[in-house]
C-alpha cells in the first residue's frame, strides 16, 4: 500500500505553484519522488520554490508561464519534456477572481480575463499533455476547482461560474480520456489561508461568521490540500476518475 503513493520518476507540472496550495502540492509530490515544474507567471517567484524542493533532496524546475497566454502554455509544456522527458502529472491550480460583486454589475470584459484563466487555460494545457501522456500510457490531471463551483456565495458569482465549468471539464476529460489511462478529477478547496483569498479571511468578524457555518469551526491551511493531490496524483487512485473532492472542513453540507 505504501509504495502505491510512491511518484519516482514521473513528471509534474503544477501552474500557480510559487504560493499557496500550489507549492504545497509541489513539495509534498517531490517528497514523493516527483520530478517537479514549478510554475507561476514569475520567474524569479518560482525559482524560489523549485530552490526549496532541491534543498530538501527533491528534483525540481521551474519555469515562467502565465496561463492566459497560449504561447507560454506550450513553452511549458516543452520546457517539461526538454527538462525531464515527458508528462505524467498535471496540476491545473492557476486561477484568478479579480471583481467581488454583483452579477448585475459584471461585464463581458471581466467575465472573458475569469474564464480565459480559470477554464479556457486548463483546457488548453491539458490538451497538449493529452498526445504525451496517452503516448505513455496514461496520466493523472488534477483540477483545481472550489467549493464555489458546487455552492456559490453572494459576491463570487462568476468565479463560482468558471469552477463549475471546470468541474465538467473535469468530467468530461475523465470520460474521453480514460481509455487512453488518463485519469482527471477535481479538488474543490473550501475556504485556505491564502493570498488569493485574502479578501475573506482578513476581516476578523467576517471570518469569524464565516468558519461559524462550519462544522470544524475554522479554515484551512495550504498544506491540508496537499495529501488528496497525492492521491490523486499517484497509483492509490488508480480506479478513481471523473471525481470530484471536496476538503472544505463540512462547508459544503452546513
Amino acid at each position: 500500500m505504501k509504495n502505491n503513493f510512491d511518484l519516482d520518476g514521473k513528471v509534474a507540472i503544477i501552474t500557480g505553484s510559487s504560493k499557496g496550495i500550489g507549492a504545497s502540492m509541489a513539495k509534498a509530490l517531490a517528497e514523493q519522488g516527483a520530478k517537479v515544474i514549478v510554475s507561476s507567471r514569475r520567474q524569479e517567484a518560482v525559482d524560489i520554490v523549485a530552490a526549496e524542493i532541491n534543498a530538501a533532496g527533491g528534483t525540481s524546475a521551474a519555469k515562467e508561464c502565465h496561463v492566459g497566454k497560449k504561447d507560454q502554455l506550450d513553452a511549458l509544456v516543452q520546457f517539461a519534456v526538454d527538462t525531464y522527458g515527458g508528462i505524467y502529472i498535471l496540476i491545473n491550480n492557476a486561477a484568478t477572481n479579480p471583481v467581488f460583486g454583483k452579477l448585475a454589475d459584471a461585464d463581458g470584459e471581466v467575465f472573458d480575463k475569469i474564464m480565459s484563466v480559470n477554464v479556457k487555460a486548463c483546457m488548453q494545457l491539458s490538451n497538449l499533455c493529452y498526445p504525451i501522456m496517452s503516448s505513455r500510457g496514461g496520466g493523472s490531471i488534477i483540477n483545481i476547482a472550489s467549493v464555489e463551483g458546487i455552492k456559490p456565495s453572494f459576491g463570487l458569482g462568476m468565479y463560482s461560474i468558471s469552477k463549475a465549468a471546470l468541474i465538467m471539464l473535469t468530467k468530461s476529460q475523465a470520460k474521453e480520456w480514460g481509455r487512453k489511462g488518463i485519469r482527471s478529477n477535481a479538488i474543490c478547496p473550501g475556504l485556505i489561508q491564502t493570498k488569493f483569498s485574502k479578501a475573506l479571511w482578513s476581516d476578523e468578524q467576517s471570518l469569524k461568521d464565516f468558519v461559524g457555518d462550519i462544522p470544524l469551526q475554522r479554515m484551512a491551511q495550504p498544506d491540508e490540500m496537499a495529501g488528496l493531490a497525492l492521491y490523486l496524483a499517484s497509483n492509490q487512485s488508480s480506479y478513481t476518475t471523473g471525481g470530484v473532492y471536496a476538503a472544505d472542513g463540512g462547508y459544503l453540507i452546513a
